[in-house]
Order: C-alpha cells, then sequence, then structure tokens
C-alpha cells in the first residue's frame, strides 16, 4: 500500500479523497492554485504545493507541474479526481515515466475511450448495441450532411471528444443541420482542440441510466448495478439516484453484462462508468464511458455498502477485488442532488464569498462538501458547493428524507440551485419516477420569479436587528433598554417593507404591511435564531451584512437591506436615531472627510462626502453623537454596502 498519495483536484471531491487516505493510513498531500490558497482542501492536506495562477490551464491542467509536485511531496501515487486531468492519457503517462502509480485506468484504455466515436466502435465490436448514427473519418460537410439527411430528424450532433453538453446540438430541422454543425464545431474546437463531430439519432424522453464497474489488475471485473441521471439541466447532471426506477432485474443484469463487456473490450482496470440512454420502450444504447470516479459515486456506495475510492486505492495498488460479482447486493435506495453556485431559474454561475454554510444532519444524510463558511466562490472553477445524498430503505423514504434535508440547509452568500433542488423534489412527476433527460424543460418555471419575504423573514431581520450589539453601533438596543416608543423599521427586499416594532412584555408586537405578530425570542446565537411568531416556533440562520441581513429559513435565502445613507439631499429630519445607515449606497470614493474620531457632533451636521457617477453625495448626521471610528481615509475607494462611520448617540454616552 502507499505511504502517501498527491490529488491532483480541488473542492469538494479533494476533500473526498483526503478523508479516504486519513481512513487507510495513508498521507494525503494536494496541489493548489493561488486562488485556492486557503481552500478546504489545503487545510486538510498534510503538504501542499503550489502549481500556478488560478485558471485551471496554468495550474490544476499543467500535466508535467502535478507530477513534479508529487515528486517533490514524496507521494507514490496521484489521484486525480474527477474533471481536469483525471482522463488524461498525458498525465497518465507521465505518471508512468516518473515511477508514479495512477490511480485510475491504463493509458490505452482511457485512450481507447476517450473519442466517442472510438468508444462506440469498441461498444459495438464488444456487441453493445449503440444509437444509429455516423461517427466516420469523413468529416467533410458534404458528408456530415448526407448522413443527417440518411439517419433522419430529429438528430443530436456532438463532440467526439470531451463530454458536459460543450459541442451539442439538437436539431429538429434538416434546414438547421448546416449551422449546427458549424456551431457544434466551432465549440468542439475552442473546448478541446478537437472539432471531430458525431451525428446520432435523438432519442426523445430517454433517461440516462450508468452502470458503475470496477475491475483490478488479475482480471476480474464487476458491475455495481446502475445509477438515474435523468434529470440534468445542458447536458449537466442535476439528481442522480440507485438504482433507477425504472430497471427491472432482469434489464438490470443485462445492462450490467453489457457494460462489463464494455470495460473488458477496453482493457480497462480501476473504477469507471459505463453510460447508456435508456428508450421508453426498454431498449438501451451505449453512449460513452468515463474513465475515472463520478461526481454521483455515492448513492452507488450508499445502496452496495463498498467504498469506491478505497477500492481504487487498493486496486491500483496491486490487490485483488476483495468480492465476486454474485457478493453484490443492493439494499435501499439512494438520491444525490448537485448545491450549486448559480442562479437556479437561469442556471448562470454566481460567485462571492460564503457567509454562512450549514449542511444538514441526521440519519441516512451525507454531505460531500469542498467548502466551509467563510470561504470563497470564484469565477476560475466550476460552481458545485456540495453534493447532498440521502439514503432510505425504499425510495419514498429517501425522497421524504431529501425533501427535509433541502428545508433545513442553510447557504448564505452566493445565489445557489437550493429553490430548484427543494421544486425537482417536491414535484409530483419525481416521485412518481417518471423523469427523463428533457424533465427540466418540460417542467419550466418551476422555480417561481423572486418574490417579497414572508412576514417571518421580516420579523426575523427585525428581532436581530433590535437585539443587535454592540450598543454603539445600534442605538436601537438603548431604546428596548429604556422600553421606549414604538420603533419604525425598513428594509428592502424586492420592494420596501415597513413595520413598526413595539416592546412588549416578553418580546414584541411587530406591524408590517397588512399583517400584525407577536413574538418572542427563544434563543439567539452566532448564526442562529429561534423565535415564537403567535404561538409557532421557527428557526432562522443568518449571517450580518454590511448593507443588512441574510437570512435562510425553510431552504431559501433572503439578503434584507437598510435603508441607504441619509445625505444633505435626501436627509428628513424625523427625530428618529434609529432610521440612520452608515453604508455606501454604491461603488463610491470618499473625497473628503469633515470629522474626526472622538468630535462630538450635532444632528445634520456633514460627516464626509462620497463621490460615485460623477456626482457628490455628502453624508449628515442623523442625530447628535460622538465618532467613535472611521474606517477609509480621504481617497479611499469603497464597495457599495461597506461601513463608512460608526457614531454614538450622545445620549448613550451621557448615561
Amino acid at each position: 500500500m502507499f505511504n502517501r498519495i498527491l490529488i491532483a483536484n480541488r473542492g469538494e471531491i479533494a476533500v473526498r479523497i483526503i478523508r479516504a487516505c486519513r481512513e487507510l493510513g495513508i498521507s494525503p498531500v494536494v496541489v493548489y492554485s493561488a486562488a485556492d490558497a486557503g481552500a478546504l482542501h489545503v487545510r486538510m492536506a498534510d503538504a501542499a504545493a503550489l502549481i500556478g495562477p488560478p485558471p485551471a490551464a496554468q495550474s490544476y491542467l499543467r500535466a508535467e507541474a502535478i507530477v513534479e509536485a508529487a515528486l517533490q511531496l514524496g507521494a507514490q501515487a496521484i489521484h486525480p479526481g474527477y474533471g481536469f486531468l483525471s482522463e488524461s492519457v498525458k498525465l497518465a503517462e507521465q505518471c508512468a515515466a516518473a515511477g508514479i502509480t495512477f490511480i485510475g485506468p491504463p493509458p490505452s484504455a482511457i485512450a481507447a475511450m476517450g473519442g466517442k466515436a472510438e468508444a462506440r466502435a469498441l461498444a459495438q465490436a464488444a456487441g453493445v448495441p449503440v444509437v444509429p448514427g455516423y461517427d466516420g473519418e469523413d468529416q467533410s460537410d458534404e458528408r456530415l450532411l448526407a448522413e443527417a439527411h440518411r439517419i433522419g430528424p430529429p438528430l443530436l450532433i456532438k463532440a467526439s471528444a470531451g463530454g458536459g453538453g460543450k459541442g451539442m446540438r439538437s436539431v429538429g430541422d434538416l434546414a438547421a443541420v448546416p449551422a449546427a454543425i458549424e456551431g457544434a464545431r466551432r465549440e468542439a474546437r475552442a473546448a478541446f482542440g478537437d472539432d471531430r463531430l458525431i451525428i446520432e439519432r435523438l432519442v426523445l424522453r430517454p433517461r440516462h441510466v450508468e452502470i458503475q464497474v470496477l475491475a483490478d489488475q488479475h482480471g476480474n471485473v464487476v458491475h455495481l448495478g446502475e445509477r438515474d441521471c435523468s434529470i440534468q439541466r445542458r447536458h449537466q447532471k442535476v439528481v442522480e439516484e440507485a438504482p433507477s426506477p425504472a430497471l427491472t432485474p432482469a434489464l438490470r443484469n443485462t445492462m450490467g453484462q453489457a457494460a462489463v463487456a464494455v470495460a473488458r473490450a477496453a482493457g480497462y482496470v480501476n473504477a469507471g462508468t459505463v453510460e447508456f440512454i435508456l428508450t421508453p420502450d426498454g431498449e438501451f444504447y451505449f453512449l460513452e464511458m468515463n474513465t475515472r470516479l463520478q461526481v454521483e459515486h455515492p448513492v452507488t456506495e450508499l445502496i452496495c455498502g463498498y467504498d469506491l475510492v478505497h477500492l481504487q486505492i487498493a486496486i491500483a495498488a496491486g490487490q485483488p477485488l476483495p468480492f465476486r460479482q454474485e457478493d453484490v447486493t443492493v439494499r435501499g435506495h439512494a438520491i444525490e442532488v448537485r448545491l450549486y453556485a448559480e442562479d437556479p431559474r437561469t442556471y448562470l454561475p454566481a460567485v462571492g464569498k460564503v457567509a454562512l454554510f450549514v449542511p444538514p444532519q441526521g440519519p441516512g444524510v451525507r454531505v460531500d462538501a469542498g467548502l466551509t463558511s467563510g470561504d470563497e466562490v470564484t469565477v476560475h472553477y466550476d460552481p458545485l458547493l456540495a453534493k447532498i445524498i440521502v439514503a432510505g430503505a425504499d425510495r419514498q423514504q429517501a425522497i421524504a428524507r431529501l425533501r427535509r434535508v433541502l428545508r433545513e440547509m442553510a447557504v448564505l452568500g452566493p445565489t445557489t440551485n437550493l429553490p430548484l433542488l427543494q421544486a425537482i423534489a417536491g414535484h409530483p412527476a419525481f416521485a412518481a419516477g417518471a423523469t427523463h433527460t428533457g424533465f427540466l424543460s418540460e417542467h419550466e418555471g418551476l422555480v417561481p420569479p423572486p418574490a417579497s419575504p414572508p412576514c417571518e423573514v421580516l420579523v426575523a431581520a427585525a428581532v436581530l436587528t433590535v437585539t443587535a450589539e454592540p450598543p454603539a453601533r445600534n442605538p436601537l438596543t438603548r431604546v428596548w433598554r429604556l422600553g421606549g416608543d414604538t420603533i419604525p423599521l425598513t428594509f428592502s427586499s424586492h420592494g420596501d417593507h415597513c413595520l413598526r416594532v413595539a416592546p412588549a412584555t416578553g418580546g414584541w408586537h411587530i406591524h408590517g404591511d397588512g399583517w400584525s405578530v407577536q413574538t418572542t425570542l427563544v434563543y439567539r446565537g452566532d448564526h442562529e435564531l429561534a423565535l415564537d411568531i403567535d404561538g409557532q416556533r421557527q428557526q432562522f440562520f443568518f449571517a450580518q451584512a454590511d448593507d443588512g441581513w441574510l437570512i435562510a429559513w425553510r431552504g431559501e435565502a433572503y439578503h434584507l437591506t437598510r435603508p441607504a445613507p441619509l445625505t444633505a439631499d435626501s436627509v428628513t429630519r424625523s427625530g428618529d436615531q434609529n432610521a440612520a445607515s452608515f453604508t455606501a449606497p454604491m461603488p463610491s470614493t470618499i473625497v473628503r472627510i469633515h470629522v474626526a474620531v472622538g468630535e462630538q457632533v450635532r444632528e445634520g451636521q456633514p460627516l464626509l462626502v462620497l463621490e460615485a457617477m460623477k456626482m457628490e453625495h455628502t453624508v449628515v448626521a442623523p442625530y447628535a453623537g460622538i465618532v467613535r471610528r472611521l474606517p477609509y481615509q480621504a481617497g479611499t475607494s469603497v464597495a457599495a454596502g461597506a461601513h463608512l462611520i460608526d457614531l454614538e448617540p450622545i445620549s448613550s454616552v451621557s448615561e
């Protein structure tokens, strides 16, 4: 067995492999780009090597730098995870040349399955059916167009190299074929440096079903059943489950044998996945083989009881598989959903700091995450934050558990697809197992447009505001301490929401637009809030933002901002200290500061001047007070929401 393994990856899969190494008594070491210097996988590893700047092409995709790092750190083997160089013939060959074990298949197997056309030919030679189509050497426009007419619509035109939906076009009309060929070629050339195309008959409403295979160096090949990965967006999987609700035992056995035949034909070693499409009438066709560990491997682990990363490492070390095909049994049902930092409606990626990450817990729940609260989601890499996996005695229990954990999870900061995952989990068609690769297109509008926060969230924001500390930064706390009068509060989130908050015995009366509640504080921690609202217990998670509050409730995330700073142009004297906000309303430059720390100021006195969009805005004192802190100097550029000044009320000082 190995003493030290280098993990040539990042994010949740790097963390997953680090933990497997720990369990086996193996020292895990990693590589990282400059953008990942403080990433979770770097923090967890025994040692780490910087391999380049943030762009993947200059860091995680440099095979020579990774091999050099392995030698430098004394690793005997390299685990590539998935993505990046996990299916790189070059990395596998360079490992062999350096005397380092590549935890994956031999270069010949990667090459055999690396191109879709070559893989189709190999599958056909092994007696495995493929979708009718064309994958020949003649790639001229004339030949491709002729083959498209021969096959007939609907068609799928896709890149021979690569995956992930890049270089892929669906065509329903032959007149659109020339433009589709041109677009697919251009995208494939940019993504993979290879513009060869395949034309196939497009199977309508298919399922995406894949078979997990394992092969050791002693000629043993087994499969661990299937995973149904039919719910996808832009050809990227979102939900995966095992076993598939569509397979009978007989079909499962037939597809498993076909996958084993493909692996044997490729001379395969280690873990791999043979992907098929399954037609509504039960016919299946070979799609491709992924010569690596899959993102969705946890669902197979949960129903079979085997740790695939442990087995990968053992196989690479030369050990035979510790079981035979007849020993493999499936128990229960498992579902995985992928939590992405992306808009749940448009699927556009999001970036930013994760202010709070609270994974769900409980029986049958597993979360594979590559970050924690405070980590940053950058533009440089895939926006996958975590995988939430649940297991149950049957599919019905697994779905019920999935619905629960998605309501309990809290992610604050970047926009996430958590609302989409909740909508899928709660959909009747998903519960019935009626899924296919066009599920999300067929059920458009699963996630409604953003709406105003419910009154429970507004109540939480109000309580957080009136219980905030320290008093010098929030004069509201003094009001409650003195049992003051009703206080108006305004929050903005898809519109302005004006509240009136009055202290009451043991809590507050809070009035909104057309509603009124009585609430008491049950618990407030650093990021957790429990309230009793009209006799109903409600739990929230929160983080403070420069301009207000980030609040998570029932799986939804809300950003509630306070009013923009008062300026000489817009100030209205209400005699209300608590309406003040000292945050920059937009990216600005501080051009002048009129006061100093410790200075006493009167209500309405100019404090500082901001310049934004070629206009100046004077921030004035909304109440008499003493300047306690000036975080920035004149000439400093500040972001929207930056806190500009701490002004302690005179009444608080004289108490």
